[in-house]
């Protein structure tokens, strides 16, 4: 595919595409991410659907909202008991702006009905393009280094979609880089990682949310409808890109959920860092322990066998400048 100096490639290839489907990789506030790529490629014709893989109590909702197995349908008006709904609150956010309000949500699970579920939703819409979105970066570590963040649900998105190989377009994109500091992960390995992905072939460039863009202002709304929506459990991730773009900087504090920890809120945070997922796959150093999974704790334990079978860990390396 031609690329060009005018044109970010992940976007070269997003625009390819007729039918794209958007999936926060990683649960929780992730499908966030995806959001101003997925108004961008609406707003250029694309037909666009949105997935995230979910931390709420899917299975207490009612046998209506089931497209398939694992593979629920939630509307702005889909009742449910658990306050903590990011995918509810995406919908509404959506429909209150004249978006199409369906946001398909995952449980979480092992890869196994994880990729079938996948499987039912690229078969519904005719998908010819899947982008894995990651809010924060740990979806690129390769399994050695010294702290992997929190692994399991990219992991089991990154298996899943990488199995899809119906699929012609697949990829992944990450937004927020530096954030996962907060879960122990160092960020030059991050870099070194991506080079290694370069040299294969496998990394799509870098390029920033533009603060001035309409994407961004919706972007920016969604997030602070979100924390309305969940006041007790505000996303970490999505406030550090919300006041990355608003031009904040270093020690910001926006929820008590960071206790102590010193933040560095940076310009970096609102870049998007783009890869595909074959590369990622290939260079990672576990993901074939995680095929036959079908439970979450499956994988938790697979990654964590992995690492005491490690005969050392890449350590930690500090920034040269």
């Amino acid at each position: 595919m031609t690329t060009s100096l005018l044109q970010p490639p992940l976007l070269t290839r997003l625009l390819a595409a007729e039918r794209i489907l958007i999936a926060g990789a990683g649960g929780g506030f992730d499908v966030y991410a995806g959001l101003p790529l997925a108004l961008a490629l609406r707003a250029a014709g694309r037909e666009v659907h949105l997935a995230n893989l979910s931390f709420s109590n899917l299975y207490g909702l009612g046998l209506d909202v089931w497209q398939a197995p694992d593979l629920a349908r939630i509307t702005p008006d889909t009742r449910s008991a658990d306050a903590y709904f990011p995918e509810r609150s995406l919908a509404r956010w959506l429909r209150e702006h004249q978006q199409p309000d369906t946001v398909w949500a995952f449980p979480s699970t092992g890869v196994q009905p994880l990729r079938d579920a996948y499987r039912a939703l690229v078969e519904l819409f005719d998908i010819d393009a899947i982008l894995l979105v990651d809010g924060g970066t740990d979806i690129l570590l390769r399994g050695d280094e010294a702290g992997l963040g929190t692994p399991e649900e990219d992991m089991a998105s990154l298996a899943a979609v990488a199995g899809l190989t119906d699929v012609p377009t697949r990829l992944v994109a990450c937004l927020g880089f530096g954030i996962d500091a907060h879960h122990g992960v160092n960020h030059a390995l991050v870099l070194e990682n991506l080079a290694a992905l370069h040299r294969d072939g496998g990394y799509l460039g870098a390029f920033s949310l533009p603060a001035d863009a309409p994407e961004a202002a919706h972007y920016l709304d969604a997030v602070a409808h979100a924390r309305e929506e969940c006041p007790e459990h505000p996303s970490i991730v999505h406030g550090s890109v919300a006041a990355a773009l608003r031009g904040e900087f270093g020690d910001v504090r926006f929820t008590e959920r960071t206790g102590n920890s010193a933040l560095f809120i940076n310009p970096l945070m609102t870049l998007y860092f783009g890869v595909t997922v074959e590369a990622l796959a290939a260079r990672n150093l576990y993901l074939d322990r995680l095929e036959h999974t079908v439970l979450m704790r499956q994988i938790a334990t697979a990654i964590a066998a992995f690492q005491d079978s490690l005969p050392r860990q890449r350590p930690p390396r500090a920034y040269p400048h």
